[in-house]
Protein backbone atom coordinates (compact mmCIF):
# COMPACT_ATOMS: atom_id res chain seq x y z
CA UNK A 1 0.00 0.00 0.00
CA UNK A 2 1.59 3.09 -1.26
CA UNK A 3 1.42 5.87 1.37
CA UNK A 4 -1.10 8.56 0.11
CA UNK A 5 -0.38 11.76 2.58
CA UNK A 6 1.84 12.45 5.53
CA UNK A 7 0.85 14.63 8.75
CA UNK A 8 3.34 16.01 11.10
CA UNK A 9 2.32 16.76 14.44
CA UNK A 10 4.38 19.82 14.13
CA UNK A 11 4.72 21.46 17.37
CA UNK A 12 7.26 19.29 19.12
CA UNK A 13 8.61 17.52 16.25
CA UNK A 14 12.43 18.45 16.59
CA UNK A 15 13.94 20.25 13.43
CA UNK A 16 16.03 17.17 12.26
CA UNK A 17 13.12 14.94 11.72
CA UNK A 18 11.47 17.83 9.77
CA UNK A 19 14.37 17.84 7.58
CA UNK A 20 14.15 13.96 7.27
CA UNK A 21 10.49 14.78 5.52
CA UNK A 22 11.28 17.40 3.52
CA UNK A 23 14.28 15.60 1.71
CA UNK A 24 11.48 11.83 1.62
CA UNK A 25 8.87 14.60 0.20
CA UNK A 26 10.81 15.80 -2.64
CA UNK A 27 12.40 12.41 -3.11
CA UNK A 28 9.26 10.17 -3.79
CA UNK A 29 6.53 12.97 -4.30
CA UNK A 30 4.65 12.39 -1.61
CA UNK A 31 2.40 15.07 0.35
CA UNK A 32 3.66 15.87 3.87
CA UNK A 33 1.46 18.37 5.46
CA UNK A 34 2.53 20.07 9.27
CA UNK A 35 0.10 21.00 11.62
CA UNK A 36 1.25 23.26 14.15
CA UNK A 37 -0.54 26.46 16.47
CA UNK A 38 2.11 28.49 15.58
CA UNK A 39 3.72 29.47 12.16
CA UNK A 40 6.10 27.22 10.66
CA UNK A 41 8.93 27.70 8.29
CA UNK A 42 8.68 24.56 5.34
CA UNK A 43 10.81 24.99 2.27
CA UNK A 44 9.16 26.09 -1.38
CA UNK A 45 7.94 22.33 -2.74
CA UNK A 46 4.87 21.74 -4.68
CA UNK A 47 4.79 18.57 -2.04
CA UNK A 48 5.59 20.22 1.38
CA UNK A 49 2.71 22.67 3.24
CA UNK A 50 1.52 23.66 6.95
CA UNK A 51 -1.49 24.39 8.50
CA UNK A 52 -1.82 26.79 11.31
CA UNK A 53 -4.61 25.47 13.65
CA UNK A 54 -5.52 28.03 16.96
CA UNK A 55 -3.90 27.79 19.98
CA UNK A 56 -5.16 25.37 22.63
CA UNK A 57 -5.01 22.23 23.87
CA UNK A 58 -4.95 19.16 20.92
CA UNK A 59 -6.42 21.95 18.41
CA UNK A 60 -3.28 20.53 16.07
CA UNK A 61 -4.23 16.61 17.39
CA UNK A 62 -7.64 17.39 16.60
CA UNK A 63 -7.71 18.49 12.87
CA UNK A 64 -4.64 15.61 12.15
CA UNK A 65 -7.34 13.23 13.38
CA UNK A 66 -10.28 14.92 11.09
CA UNK A 67 -8.12 15.11 8.19
CA UNK A 68 -6.09 11.95 7.84
CA UNK A 69 -7.36 8.98 6.25
CA UNK A 70 -6.66 5.59 6.08
CA UNK A 71 -3.30 4.70 4.51
CA UNK A 72 -1.76 8.02 5.26
CA UNK A 73 1.13 8.20 7.67
CA UNK A 74 1.22 10.56 10.99
CA UNK A 75 4.23 11.63 12.45
CA UNK A 76 3.63 12.17 16.28
CA UNK A 77 5.42 11.35 19.83
CA UNK A 78 1.91 12.01 20.97
CA UNK A 79 0.57 8.63 21.96
CA UNK A 80 -3.26 9.43 22.16
CA UNK A 81 -3.11 10.75 18.39
CA UNK A 82 -1.31 7.55 17.37
CA UNK A 83 -3.90 5.53 18.88
CA UNK A 84 -6.49 7.50 17.35
CA UNK A 85 -5.04 7.49 13.93
CA UNK A 86 -4.28 3.92 14.24
CA UNK A 87 -7.72 3.28 15.13
CA UNK A 88 -8.66 4.91 11.76
CA UNK A 89 -6.28 2.94 9.52
CA UNK A 90 -3.44 5.19 9.47
CA UNK A 91 -0.08 4.22 10.21
CA UNK A 92 1.73 6.50 13.14
CA UNK A 93 5.79 6.67 13.35
CA UNK A 94 7.46 8.52 16.16
CA UNK A 95 10.37 10.79 16.00
CA UNK A 96 12.52 7.77 16.81
CA UNK A 97 11.66 5.33 14.55
CA UNK A 98 8.90 3.72 16.59
CA UNK A 99 5.80 2.34 14.28
CA UNK A 100 3.23 2.27 16.53
CA UNK A 101 -0.12 -0.36 15.72
CA UNK A 102 -3.00 -2.21 16.38
CA UNK A 103 -0.71 -4.30 18.14
CA UNK A 104 1.04 -1.99 20.31
CA UNK A 105 -0.69 0.60 20.80
CA UNK A 106 -2.90 -0.44 23.64
CA UNK A 107 0.12 -1.14 25.84
CA UNK A 108 1.90 2.29 24.49
CA UNK A 109 -1.28 3.83 26.24
CA UNK A 110 -1.51 2.09 29.11
CA UNK A 111 1.93 2.89 29.96
CA UNK A 112 1.32 6.37 28.96
CA UNK A 113 -1.52 6.85 31.44
CA UNK A 114 0.41 4.74 34.09
CA UNK A 115 3.76 7.39 34.07
CA UNK A 116 1.01 9.93 33.83
CA UNK A 117 -0.51 8.73 36.94
CA UNK A 118 2.63 8.35 38.66
CA UNK A 119 3.75 12.05 37.96
CA UNK A 120 0.02 13.49 39.00
CA UNK A 121 0.56 12.01 42.40
CA UNK A 122 4.55 14.00 42.84
CA UNK A 123 7.14 10.79 41.57
CA UNK A 124 9.57 12.47 39.12
CA UNK A 125 9.60 9.91 36.19
CA UNK A 126 12.60 12.09 34.40
CA UNK A 127 11.50 13.36 30.79
CA UNK A 128 12.34 11.52 27.41
CA UNK A 129 15.98 11.27 26.72
CA UNK A 130 17.03 13.57 23.84
CA UNK A 131 16.77 12.17 20.28
CA UNK A 132 20.07 10.66 19.45
CA UNK A 133 21.75 10.11 16.01
CA UNK A 134 20.68 6.61 16.38
CA UNK A 135 17.17 7.71 16.55
CA UNK A 136 17.50 9.76 13.55
CA UNK A 137 18.62 7.09 12.03
CA UNK A 138 16.11 4.21 13.12
CA UNK A 139 13.18 7.06 12.03
CA UNK A 140 14.58 8.01 8.73
CA UNK A 141 15.18 3.57 8.24
CA UNK A 142 11.44 3.10 8.94
CA UNK A 143 10.23 6.07 6.59
CA UNK A 144 12.42 4.97 3.40
CA UNK A 145 10.63 1.22 4.21
CA UNK A 146 7.12 2.29 5.01
CA UNK A 147 7.30 4.89 1.52
CA UNK A 148 9.07 1.47 -0.52
CA UNK A 149 6.07 -0.32 0.33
Amino acid sequence: MKLKQIWVDADACPKVIKDILFRAADRVGVPVTLVANQPLQVPRSPHIRSVQVAAGFDVADNHIVQQATAGDLVITADIPLAAEVVAKGCLALNPRGELYTEDNIRQRLNMRDFMDTLRSSGVDTGGPASLSQADRQSFANQLDRLLAR
